[in-house]
């Protein structure tokens, strides 16, 4: 039967084959990332924890806090934190910058994983100023320390200090993900402050608990805390979160659209077969009438259409096989960088059972639709009738058309989605960062003389101003040099990028003195902090008097930093707009003096000089934070920070990376810089947003073609069942455009339908996706206009080709049509 119609068959097989292979393809992203279980030994008992604020929102762990919660929790088998960051490291093959993560006692033991050679770390290495020990990822320990088997004399230079490797972690181990190294976290003396959240929480449940119950027990500590030191801390409860769906954050709601879209494709392309196995069926009707009068009973006639439903949809299946399995081969150059466990995407067991039982619910499905079509007809109309007086043909047209309208209806829902995905998406990157963002070169190192964590108490204020000035000294000679590079336009130093940064930039409680005496400690400095009239919350960035020339961020009122702004005079910073509207909306705020010490260590007074222009720095979706900007020829580029050098170029930005990297390399051979463009950065924190939209306007595309098809063909065999009538009209007076008209209408109304059961449907399911848009509503008027628009426009031309050879028919040779 299949060989009789090779074309029928081939469209059959195509439309199923796209719908089947582009969703195996999508399930198989969301097994890896959202369905199978992480690669722990009970994964499901392990949690990530975070401190709570009375407005919901979440927070890392400050470290006075978490020893409560780690001291007084009874339904945890173990609870650490941990905080990872970008370092350099050398010591292997090459000098790198690599994420180093600080893990505390019991970090190892939640997750369930030992090093696979070597050991974990001992308590003489969890204390401070213990043994500095570090644990080494597996494609570190491969491309860096060449595999060696031998660990008793590797040693690493990194964060200040030399490390000896004692662990190599498991081939398979990616916690927390990207991570190339794990030291104790108790190496550093712990910061006194309760509002310092500064370390992200995971813990591991014990045997027989529940996660209701971890919520519970940690909610009373944290409310216990709260009592016991009141405004000392900024939390009032605890949240609790299976680390499965800590991971995966907003990514749930993106991968569960793509396969909602994709089921929805599926749909179409079944819709599509379905109504030409309708159309195969009606054209079979003598064959079909001849079994039935031979015996054959419905049982035996289901038999046969699954028969011939499960060999079109076997085809499809291994040829969406195919399509899947080369889909998912391109998929890692479109697949976002963060998108976790990525790794594990690929078309497994799981994925070919996916396939299996989709192949297998599409024929039974098409098969018993078939049949039951072929069942309902009379065998003797059959027999005795003309192809224009088959009684068959009239409901069969009508179930022609009320599967168009369906086909249409959820094409309607894909081509929403797109549509608001795509507006969003252009609202996006039309959203000014607050900065020029063109020609726009980064370049991270290591800092030439770091100062770490506690330096300030550990120097006499002469001994830290003579760091600082070592510090500025070197990288003030790195941007001499650098600026004079042709082509080289400005350059700047900074301690953190905006929008690269995200959510990574240092933010804390600051003092607003008003006259007050500036605190002398950190106890003191907490204690004027419980005034909440006297404190502010903002974000803290290092810059340079070149930075804002360089970024483009403009001076609103007041002053930028000078050269007269060094170590030895009074400490002075600029603020961004937003801070400036949101803590002193009826003053003004330069001239202002506050403290802001706990975020660097240097308890010098600060003195506002300036406003400047808001910058989007956790990300373009994100409102505009408050900054406090501090200048680095005054405080140093200390722990919170890590250099950056930003170059504004008016040459190709190729050759002056290539320029600058010499220039480097000449200062500091050994040390390992990293360079990348604006364009880079924005290209990546965009990428998983134009992953989505890429996708689904894909499916959105071929739903439209496939629903093209759709109504040109209940149509076309609409115009073909209607000659005789065509022809008598056209001889009793009808003019061209009134058969033109006639057959327009016939297609118009299945577009009206389908239209408006789409918009209903699409207004129930667009809530859904509300997280992922930007700038727009789930229920936005033009999108929802636009699309229903297109739609109809394409349902209008698809309806036209089939009228236009109606219009064109003969009366005389129409009357004579059988």
């Amino acid at each position: 039967m299949i060989a009789k119609a090779p074309g029928y068959a081939a469209v059959a097989i195509l439309s199923l084959a796209l719908g089947i292979g582009a969703s195996t393809a999508i399930f198989s992203v969301v097994d890896a990332v959202l369905l199978r279980p992480l690669p722990y030994p009970n994964p499901q008992a392990i949690v990530r924890v975070w401190e709570q604020a009375p407005d919901g929102r979440r927070m890392n762990f400050a470290d006075p806090n978490f020893e409560d919660f780690r001291a007084q929790n009874t339904t945890l088998a173990s609870l650490a934190e941990y905080a990872y960051e970008l370092a350099s490291v050398t010591g292997g093959s090459e000098p790198v910058r690599v994420n180093i993560a600080e893990v505390s006692a019991g970090f190892f033991k939640s997750l369930g994983v030992e090093p696979f050679r070597g050991r974990a770390f001992v308590p003489d290495e969890q204390h401070p100023h213990g043994a500095p020990a570090v644990i080494v990822s597996y494609s570190y320990w491969q491309r860096y320390l060449g595999g060696a088997t031998d660990l008793s004399n590797v040693h690493l230079a990194m964060e200040g200090g030399i490390y000896s490797v004692i662990g190599v972690m498991p081939q398979e181990f990616d916690f927390p993900p990207g991570v190339a190294a794990w030291i104790p976290r108790e190496l550093d003396p712990e910061l006194p402050s309760r509002t310092a959240h500064n370390f992200q929480g995971l813990g591991r449940l014990r045997d027989g608990v529940t996660l209701a119950q971890v919520r519970a027990n940690l909610s009373a500590i944290a409310r216990r805390i709260r009592d016991q030191y009141g405004k000392e801390v900024d939390l009032s409860d605890a949240a609790v979160v299976p680390l499965a769906d800590a991971m995966v954050g907003d990514v749930r709601t993106a991968l569960l659209t793509l396969l909602g879209a994709v089921g929805l494709l599926l749909l179409v392309a079944c819709t599509n077969v379905a109504g030409l196995l309708l159309a195969g069926t009606t054209a079979r009707r003598r064959e079909l009438a001849v079994r039935v009068a031979l015996g054959a009973g419905r049982g035996r006639l289901t038999q046969q259409m699954l028969t011939e439903s499960l060999a079109l949809s076997s085809a499809a299946g291994i040829l969406g096989i195919l399509i899947a399995t080369s889909a998912v081969r391109v998929l890692p150059a479109i697949l976002p960088v963060d998108l976790p466990r990525q790794k594990g995407i690929a078309v497994n067991a799981a994925g070919l059972f996916f396939a299996l039982a989709a192949t297998v619910a599409v024929a039974v499905s098409l098969g018993l639709f078939a049949a039951w079509r072929a069942g309902s007809a009379d065998p003797q109309d059959a027999l005795t009738s003309g192809s224009r007086s088959y009684s068959g043909s009239g409901s069969n047209q009508r179930v022609r058309s009320f599967l168009v309208v369906g086909e249409i209806a959820a094409t309607l829902m894909i081509l929403v989605g797109a549509g608001l995905l795509g507006r969003s998406f252009l609202r996006l990157i039309a959203t000014s960062p607050g900065f020029q963002q063109q020609n726009l070169i980064t370049m991270e190192f290591p800092s030439p003389i770091p100062l770490s964590e506690g330096a300030f108490d550990q120097f006499q204020p002469q001994d830290r101003s003579s760091l600082i000035s070592q510090q500025i000294h070197r990288l003030e000679d790195i941007a001499n040099r650098l600026h004079a590079i042709p082509g080289v336009e400005a350059v700047g130093l900074t301690g953190a990028i905006p929008v690269a940064a995200g959510d990574d930039l240092a933010d804390g409680n600051f003092l607003i003195l008003n006259g007050q005496k500036p605190p002398s400690s950190y106890e003191e400095f907490n204690l004027m902090a419980q005034n909440k009239s006297q404190i502010g919350r903002a974000e803290y960035c290092v810059a340079g008097a070149d930075y804002f020339r360089t970024m483009g961020i403009p001076l609103i009122r007041g002053r930028m930093f000078s050269d007269q702004d060094d170590v030895n005079s009074p400490h002075v910073a600029l603020i961004s707009q937003s801070l400036a509207r949101q803590r002193w909306p009826n003053q003004d705020p330069i001239g202002q003096i506050i403290e802001f010490g706990n975020m660097d260590g240097n308890l010098a007074p600060l003195t506002i000089i300036g406003i400047a222009g808001d910058v989007r720095a956790a990300g373009l979706d994100f409102p505009p934070p408050g900054i406090i900007y501090v200048n680095y020829r005054q405080r140093g580029m200390t722990y919170n920070s890590s250099p950056t050098i930003l170059i504004r170029s008016a040459a190709p930005v190729g050759g002056i990376v290539s320029a600058a990297r010499s220039t480097f390399r000449d200062l500091a051979p050994d040390v390992p810089v990293k360079f990348s463009t604006f364009a880079d950065e924005m290209g990546g924190w965009l990428a998983s947003r134009r992953f989505l939209l890429l996708l689904v306007g894909l499916f959105s595309a071929v739903a439209l073609v496939l629903a093209a098809v759709g109504i040109y063909g209940v149509v076309a065999f609409s115009v073909t069942r209607r000659t005789h009538e065509i022809g008598i009209r056209m001889a009793l007076g009808a003019q061209r455009s009134d058969v033109l008209r006639m057959i327009l209408t016939e297609g118009a109304r299945m577009a009206v339908v389908g239209v408006v059961l789409g918009v209903a449907a699409s207004l129930a399911l667009t809530r859904l996706i509300a997280t992922l848009l930007f700038g727009i509503s789930a229920t936005d008027p033009l999108t929802f206009f636009g699309v229903a628009l297109l739609l109809s426009c394409v349902a209008l031309l698809a309806s036209y080709i089939p009228a236009r050879r109606a219009m064109r028919l003969d009366p005389m040779v129409a009357l004579r049509y059988e």
